[in-house]
C-alpha cells in the first residue's frame, strides 16, 4: 500500500516537474522569472560558499616550471581585445618620463546635451543598455537587446567588457568611430562634453539589495554622461538602472570611477576625429595614455598606500606593459588590503599576471573564488582552464575551456584555448 502511494506521488511530482520546466521555457515566462531563479541560486551559493573578501596572496617563490611551460598568445579581457605577445619573466619595470596632460581649452561652466530617450536596463544588461542610449544620440535605431544578442547571448551573463562594446560599434554602427582609453580625469570628461560629445565610463556602484548573506553590494556599472555644471560641481548621467538625468558630484564620480582605472569609451562621427585628437593631445597614442595611467596609479599608491584600487590599477597597467612579476606584486597588495567580492566578475588582469608569473596557487585560488560568486563567468572559466593547463592537466583545462565557450558561444578566446591545447 505504502509502495503504491509512493510511486503515485513520485509520478505526480515527475509530471509536475516536466510541466514546470516546459512552462519555464516559454520565452515570456522565462523573461519574467529567469532573474528570480538566478537570484535564488546566487543566494544558495552564498550559503554553500560564504561570501568574504577575495583570498589573500599565496606566497610562492618564482622558479622554472616543469609542466606545460609553453606560453600561448593570450588576451587581457575577452574575445575582442588587442592580442599581446607575453614575456614570461620580465626583469625590470620601464622608466617613463611623466607626460603632463594637455592644457585644457577654456570651456563653459555648464553644458547640457540633449538626452536620449531613456531605456531601463534588463537584468545584467547595463553595458548594452548604456551603449544603446549612447548610439541613439547619433541616430541609431535599435535597443539594448540588439546589442546583447551579439555580446551576451545568455541573459544570465553578468559582464560585458569595454572591448566588446567597442567591437559592437565598429561592426554594427560603422559610420561611427569607437575607442576606449584609461586614466581619465574630471577635466577631460568636461572637455568632451563641451565639444558636444557624450562620453561613457565604467564605475563601481552600490546595489540597493543583497543577493547573498554578507553581500558587500559592490558591483560594476556603466554610466553615460551628457552634461556637467561647475556651479553645482556635478555631472549629468544617464543611468540605465537608477534613472535618467541623474546629478553626480564630481568627487563621487571620480571615487567610483577609480575602481576601473578611470576607463572611458568615446563614440563619435568620423569627421570629429580631429577634435578628439586635439582634446586628448598625446593621450591619443594608447601607449602614452597607458604610461600616464601607470604614473597616476603609482602616484596614488605613493599618496595612500592603503588604497586597494590604486594598487589594482597599478597592476592592471603593468600587465598592459607585460611586466607580469611586478603586476602580480601590485595585485598582492590590493588583495591584502581587501577588494570587493565581485571584483573578478569584471576585471581579469590579475589572472594574466599570476599565470605569466607562474604563481599557479594564486591563479587557482582567485579563479575558484571568482566562480563561487559568478559561476558562468566565461573569462574566469577560461583562466581556470589555463591554470590547469599550466599544471599539466590538459583534460581538465579543456573541460573549463568548453564551459567558457558554452557560457558565451561567441567567446573567441575559449575556442583559441581549445585549439591550442589540442594542437600541443
Amino acid at each position: 500500500m505504502f509502495s503504491k502511494l509512493f510511486k503515485r506521488l513520485f509520478a505526480i511530482f515527475a509530471v509536475l516537474g516536466v510541466l514546470g520546466l516546459a512552462i519555464y521555457k516559454i520565452p515570456a515566462v522565462n523573461y519574467r522569472l529567469g532573474w528570480r531563479l538566478d537570484a535564488a541560486q546566487a543566494y544558495a551559493r552564498g550559503l554553500i560558499y560564504p561570501a568574504d573578501a577575495p583570498p589573500t596572496p599565496v606566497y610562492q617563490p618564482s622558479g622554472t616550471p616543469t609542466l606545460n611551460s609553453s606560453t600561448p598568445t593570450l588576451t587581457i579581457n575577452g574575445p575582442f581585445t588587442v592580442t599581446l605577445t607575453p614575456a614570461d619573466f620580465p626583469t625590470s619595470t620601464p622608466e617613463f618620463t611623466p607626460t603632463p596632460p594637455p592644457s585644457p581649452t577654456p570651456i563653459p561652466e555648464r553644458v547640457t546635451l540633449l538626452s536620449p530617450n531613456w531605456e531601463k536596463q534588463d537584468w545584467n544588461n547595463c553595458g548594452p543598455a548604456s551603449l544603446s542610449l549612447y548610439l541613439k544620440m547619433y541616430g541609431w535605431q535599435g535597443d539594448q537587446f540588439d546589442i546583447s544578442e551579439l555580446l551576451k547571448p545568455e541573459r544570465a551573463d553578468r559582464n560585458v567588457n569595454v572591448e566588446e562594446l567597442v567591437y559592437y560599434v565598429r561592426n554594427r554602427a560603422g559610420w561611427l568611430n569607437a575607442e576606449f582609453w584609461v586614466g581619465g580625469d574630471i577635466e577631460l570628461l568636461k572637455q568632451f562634453l563641451a565639444a558636444g560629445m557624450p562620453i561613457m565610463i565604467e564605475e563601481g556602484t552600490e546595489l540597493d539589495e543583497s543577493y547573498w548573506p554578507n553581500d558587500d553590494r559592490w558591483a560594476g556599472h556603466y554610466l553615460l554622461l551628457t552634461g556637467y555644471d561647475d556651479i553645482t560641481q556635478t555631472f549629468t548621467g544617464q543611468d540605465t538602472y537608477y534613472g535618467p538625468d541623474r546629478e553626480i558630484p564630481y568627487a563621487v564620480l571620480d571615487e567610483n570611477w577609480k575602481a576601473f582605472n578611470r576607463v572611458f569609451i568615446l563614440i563619435y562621427p568620423h569627421e570629429s576625429e580631429t577634435t578628439v585628437q586635439d582634446i586628448l593631445g598625446e593621450h591619443w597614442d594608447v601607449e602614452i595614455n597607458r604610461q600616464f595611467a601607470l604614473e597616476t596609479a603609482q602616484s596614488e599608491v605613493d599618496a595612500n598606500p592603503e588604497d586597494a584600487f590604486a594598487w589594482f590599477n597599478l597592476g592592471s597597467n603593468l600587465v598592459y606593459f607585460e611586466q607580469y612579476q611586478e603586476a602580480a606584486m601590485a595585485f598582492d597588495s590590493a588583495r591584502s588590503l581587501g577588494l570587493p567580492q565581485r571584483m573578478f566578475r569584471y576585471q581579469f588582469s590579475p589572472f594574466m599576471a599570476y599565470f605569466h608569473a607562474f604563481r599557479m596557487d594564486d591563479l587557482m585560488a582567485l579563479t575558484e573564488y571568482g566562480l563561487q560568486r559568478t559561476p558562468n563567468s566565461e573569462e574566469t572559466l577560461l583562466w581556470r582552464g589555463w591554470g590547469f593547463y599550466r599544471q599539466g592537466d590538459s583534460p581538465k583545462a579543456l573541460q573549463y575551456f568548453q564551459e567558457a565557450l558554452e557560457a558565451n558561444p561567441y567567446y573567441q578566446d575559449a575556442q583559441y584555448a581549445i585549439d591550442f591545447v589540442l594542437e600541443n
